[in-house]
């Protein structure tokens, strides 16, 4: 996202906290996807205060920015984090992590963005170790209804990438293997006194192309904006199994101990 939208990032993240205040982790290492400068810094090292950070960068912030927020936020952070560009992944498909080296993932507001949320899934199941979590939000499909009115407006939406509501997300994270998912909903409703400033978040939320704003009509806009938000999290259990084929998990013979009788006297 955007620098103009940054504050809905903060506040979800924040929102999200909130959520994970009843789950217990014991956290070592966490993974922070897409990273940004907001007060979740702060949240993230004071909850988890022997914890290295692992962050992903988004390419419109400048290095510099994260420093001078996490130095901040608590600056004994600075010396347990480890900053990559999230473009990176975005590259490759592939998140810079080893197998099996982080407790939590936390991603605020990105699924949607993504051409293949399964594939991402699959690297989150991958980083993360036996009894980790991922935690994460996402706009779902019912995001800017209001611009895809019959209005002559002459703005053309965009669709998002992964228009997944929350049933979709909660079937992909048992396909990939991810146990005891819970999600949830809500919707968000952001009031304009301008079309200006409703076109401004249009752009920033990736809803739409920048030349899409030279021909539409002003007039025709609506003055409020719906964000549909997905939370969910799940946990990284089993680690061990074969993934799933017609309901049968399959289990490596190495993974399976034996226990050997006593010499009978």
């Amino acid at each position: 996202m955007t620098q103009p939208i940054r504050w809905l990032q903060d506040e979800i993240a924040e929102r999200m906290l909130q959520k994970l205040d009843i789950v217990k982790l014991d956290i070592k290492d966490v993974l922070i996807v897409p990273d940004f400068p907001g007060k979740h810094l702060a949240a993230f090292a004071n909850r988890y205060p022997r914890a290295t950070i692992h962050s992903l960068v988004e390419g419109s912030i400048s290095g510099f920015a994260m420093w001078r927020s996490k130095a901040s936020s608590n600056w004994r952070s600075l010396f347990r984090t480890n900053a990559a560009p999230f473009a990176h992944y975005q590259s490759t498909g592939k998140l810079d992590l080893p197998d099996n080296s982080v407790d939590l993932v936390f991603s605020d507001l990105l699924i949607q963005d993504l051409p293949d949320p399964k594939h991402f899934l699959q690297e989150c199941w991958r980083v993360l170790r036996e009894g980790g979590l991922i935690a994460f939000s996402y706009l779902g499909p019912d995001t800017a209804k209001e611009l895809r009115a019959p209005e002559p407006s002459g703005l053309q939406l965009k669709n998002l990438l992964s228009p997944w509501d929350m049933h979709d997300m909660g079937d992909a994270l048992l396909g990939e293997r991810f146990s005891d998912p819970v999600m949830d909903m809500e919707y968000l409703t952001l009031d304009y006194e301008k079309p200006e400033l409703l076109m401004a978040d249009i752009q920033a939320l990736k809803l739409s192309n920048p030349s899409a704003f030279e021909t539409s009509k002003t007039e025709f806009l609506p003055q409020k904006l719906t964000l549909e938000v997905v939370y969910g999290h799940a946990w990284v259990i089993g680690k061990h199994l074969a993934k799933a084929k017609d309901n049968v998990a399959y289990i490596d013979l190495n993974q399976i101990g034996r226990k050997t009788r006593p010499d009978s006297a």
